[in-house]
């Protein structure tokens, strides 16, 4: 049957796949953990479940079944069950930790919107996840504010987009911006194509890791327009690259859109070489999904358990440079506080210069010297 013949129910072959795969994902998030209370159907003793549920009331707790069925339960240091399963050691916070790690609220001229840097605006459709994660710097506000999206809690946001010609960059972020159906989607996408001087939409993203069932070609066509679209993928281990999540994937790439990926650099769970290096080739080769960011971890509340030293992590993005073809290295990066941006923590090759000669040590570790030869 063509999509353009009507089944016996008055509804399309297109639409009827349509349904189906609605109907699949919205079943994944179902099935999964979505409140406090789904926690005793885990396998957990009496006394990690009372510290997992204490945990939850400070930081909201979803995960679907698809992401959920990755972690090994016999195994307490289980990399996937440590992004997602509340732990006690989140109520220890430290001093220095924050309730807005990189000043998103400082930098919001109008509700849902940060404005931190001149070309690029962030955008919060909704404050909502397919899934929390447990080291989110965005758990304060994710957890307090609970609202999802309405065309009339935007208007203020696209107002301000429109005043403002230097901005050529729209990120949607959030909450998971695609956890929302494809009609809310297509409906964003097309006010922000809308303002002529806006280029590109950057769209962050869990979705491809936890419920890729939700990338489904409707959701495709729902982002496809005028603007250059970029998805953010959000892959921290390699246990998280499975076939499905390939799918998902591949379906993003053929809709025409560029892919990316941040990882957030987490103790306990791809705070060695061998993990960075296995995730981040498998990205590349087999995901089509180029690294771009690895981020030492912000200072969010209840975090410090995960946090890595900035020298533990120069050290591996070290190591992995010498491993790693260019194009699978991401950038190791801090979002500093108080609105400062995102900078550079990588090692610096440069160990002195004299003159026109610079001392450059290079990926065997030895120390060369290059001089600079220019036109007078």
């Amino acid at each position: 049957m063509t999509s353009d013949v009507q089944d016996t129910a008055g509804m399309t072959a297109d639409d009827e796949r349509a349904r189906e795969a609605d109907a699949t994902w919205q079943d994944d998030v179902r099935e999964g953990v979505r409140h406090v209370r789904d926690l005793d159907s885990l396998p957990l003793s009496p006394a990690e479940r009372a510290a997992a549920q204490a945990a939850a009331t400070h930081h909201k707790v979803r995960i679907p079944k698809t992401y959920l069925d990755l972690i090994d339960w016999s195994d307490p240091a289980d990399p996937i069950r440590a992004q997602v399963i509340p732990s006690p050691d989140e109520l220890a916070e430290q001093e220095g930790e924050l309730d807005d790690p990189i000043a998103d609220h400082a930098f919001s001229p109008v509700p849902r919107l940060t404005h931190r840097h001149a070309d690029r605006v962030l955008l919060f459709p909704t404050y909502q996840c397919a899934v929390y994660c447990r080291f989110c710097f965005r758990k304060e506000s994710l957890t307090s504010i609970g609202r999802g999206y309405s065309r009339e809690a935007l208007d203020e946001a696209f107002a301000y987009i429109e005043a403002h010609p230097e901005i050529r960059e729209v990120i949607l972020t959030g909450g998971d911006p695609l956890s929302l159906p494809d009609k809310a989607l297509a409906e964003i996408r097309a006010r922000i194509e809308a303002v002529p001087h806006v280029r590109l939409l950057r769209i962050h993203t869990r979705v491809p890791v936890a419920l890729p069932s939700r990338i489904t070609s409707g959701l495709v066509a729902a982002l496809q327009g005028r603007l250059m679209v970029t998805v953010v993928t959000h892959f921290n281990h390699p246990r998280e690259i499975t076939s499905r999540a390939e799918q998902a994937c591949r379906t993003l790439r053929q809709g025409g859109f560029v892919l990316l990926n941040q990882s957030v650099l987490l103790k306990g769970v791809n705070d060695t070489v061998e993990v960075l290096e296995e995730l981040c080739r498998e990205l590349m080769y087999r995901l089509g999904v180029k690294p771009y960011y690895l981020h030492h971890g912000d200072l969010a509340r209840g975090m410090a358990h995960r946090r890595t030293t900035i020298a533990e992590g120069q050290a591996l993005v070290s190591a992995l440079r010498a491993r790693l073809s260019g194009i699978c290295n991401p950038g190791y990066v801090l979002d500093l506080p108080q609105g400062g941006g995102k900078v550079l923590l990588g090692p610096c090759c440069v160990e002195a210069r004299e003159g026109e000669t610079w001392r450059i040590r290079g990926l065997d570790g030895e120390v060369r010297a290059y001089r600079e030869v220019v036109e007078e």
